[in-house]
């Protein structure tokens, strides 16, 4: 499987031969303890991700990119094929949820309450 080695906190959301979605605790950014929004989101996509209507993004690269709120990401890893993007966007899940990602520095206003949970789930404090 080409997921093997993703820890149980990340569940994956979506897949198709073009984009895989990996979510992280869905049982916590359930809308009811934090807002679904927030929900932290790991992105592999072939072409980079755009949210104009209609832009062409296919290419030959593979992209991966955290999201930690709608406006909240980090910069993308570029890989050439399908394979290896899965391989790093597996590390990052799992660097994420052992609190080796610094997501603090990707807000310009942060959010300190959501910051110290997302620190606390990810043994952060």
């Amino acid at each position: 499987m080409e997921l093997d080695g993703l820890v149980d906190d990340w569940d994956v959301w979506s897949e198709s031969e073009d984009k895989l979605v990996l979510v992280y605790r869905p049982d916590v950014f359930d809308s009811e303890q934090f807002p679904a929004p927030c929900l932290p989101t790991i992105y592999l996509t072939r072409g980079k991700r755009t949210r104009r209507p209609g832009a062409e993004r296919l290419g030959e690269d593979w992209y991966v990119t955290l999201s930690v709120e709608p406006e909240v990401t980090r910069d993308a890893e570029t890989y050439g094929d399908r394979a290896a993007a899965v391989r790093g966007a597996v590390d990052l899940a799992n660097a994420f949820a052992a609190g080796e990602v610094d997501y603090r520095s990707l807000y310009q206003v942060p959010r300190e309450a959501y910051l110290d949970e997302l620190d606390r789930l990810t043994g952060r404090a």
